[in-house]
């Protein structure tokens, strides 16, 4: 397993949880990263990412103020800091690291958020 995310769980609405991703056989380094999500019976779409060429932040208008991407060089891991959980951001999370020429996903990790 190239990518590896854990951290998911249940929560209650207005939650926190820390997802993580450890790549294990490449260094993150060198790759775009990011976090998606895949509710049941919709599309996979992108939550946040970090980009290789500046270090820059994206995340979409849905978690804005309310999650945080990072990440740890020397853990070599990538972090999603998610607060003020709501029931719509219940879905898979996905890490995924990409280049022009490869791209690596993680397993998903489920996120729950119900009271």
């Amino acid at each position: 397993v190239q990518l590896q995310a854990f951290g998911g769980g249940v929560v209650q609405p207005g939650g926190s949880l820390r997802l993580s991703c450890a790549a294990s056989t490449f260094s993150l380094d060198y790759y775009s990263i990011g976090w998606f999500r895949q509710a049941p019976g919709k599309e996979r779409e992108g939550v946040s990412c970090i980009s290789s060429a500046d270090g820059s932040t994206t995340y979409a208008d849905s978690t804005k103020g309310r999650f945080t991407i990072s990440r740890d060089i020397a853990k070599n891991t990538l972090y999603l800091r998610m607060n003020s959980l709501q029931p719509e951001d219940t879905a898979v999370y996905y890490c995924k690291a990409w280049t022009a020429r490869v791209t690596y996903w993680g397993q998903g990790t489920q996120v729950t958020v119900s009271s």
